[in-house]
């Protein structure tokens, strides 16, 4: 048993944002009582997300689960970990102005068998909702609104060469500001392509991944038709055949884990 005064171990590797320098104690300590602090978010189901922190510094901790021995060794010495791909890729986004959480830190635990363990932190953001509210609720507030400028943010992350992919409806966190402005947050960030010149399926397949109704489509279509000229019918009906590619792609994947009992 670790004696109360026992320092928490130190990971083989953490790399801390130039602003959070000072909190390095404090951010190696809440990893290591990850499994007792804050309260989690969302289900969680293969890496966990916790809320942890006070006003001053309110964090949200993602743990990601340990690979397995062959990943652990591939992580190790020949890919870049889950939590690092998160930093960096946070880091890159926000050089761009596209709106994520700031990246405060991340840390890695290892053995000579390869990666353990690896955490991502950043900064806990309040949001008002997700792209899935609009969804769930057809009759949200400035649902039109929001549904445009979301179109637009997206066009913007496109423009830049940035392929999100893992753009689902719960990766977007929504901020309302004031005289009907919003502000969209990119999460779980460790799936991108930079730097990727990006085909017109690349485009119209990203939307695919949102599991927009067709009242939705409409609106991202017909907006999207104003930024980039092409027409809105055609694009209505691409984004419904990848939005309906994409569910019987998850689907598949959820039939053939029930069947290996996963």
């Amino acid at each position: 048993m670790m004696k109360k005064n026992t320092p928490p171990p130190i990971p083989q590797k953490i790399v801390i944002a130039p602003a959070f320098h000072s909190y390095e104690s404090l951010i190696i300590n809440t990893v290591h009582c990850f499994d007792k602090l804050g309260y989690k978010v969302g289900k969680g189901k293969r890496n966990v997300v916790k809320h942890i922190g006070t006003d001053l510094l309110p964090l949200n901790v993602k743990s990601f689960r340990p690979p397995n021995f062959i990943n652990s060794l591939i992580y190790k010495h020949l890919r870049k970990s889950k939590a690092q791909r998160s930093y960096e890729y946070a880091r890159y986004l926000l050089e761009r102005n596209i709106g994520t959480p700031e990246p405060v830190a991340y840390l890695e635990y290892s053995s000579w068998r390869g990666l353990k363990k690896s955490f991502y932190i950043s900064i806990h953001i309040k949001e008002d909702l997700t792209f899935r509210t609009l969804i769930d609720q057809p009759g949200y507030p400035d649902r039109e609104t929001i549904l445009r400028q979301f179109t637009r943010f997206t066009h913007r992350m496109q423009e830049e060469n940035i392929l999100f992919l893992d753009h689902s409806p719960g990766n977007t966190l929504i901020v309302k500001r004031d005289k009907g402005e919003y502000d969209f947050f990119l999460v779980d960030l460790n799936r991108m392509r930079l730097n990727h010149q990006l085909s017109v399926r690349d485009r119209i397949r990203n939307f695919g991944r949102l599991a927009a109704t067709d009242d939705m489509i409409a609106i991202i279509s017909d907006e999207y038709a104003r930024l980039t000229g092409w027409k809105k019918e055609w694009l209505s009906r691409q984004i419904k055949h990848y939005t309906l590619e994409n569910h019987q792609r998850r689907a598949r994947k959820k039939r053939i884990k029930g069947k290996l009992g996963k």
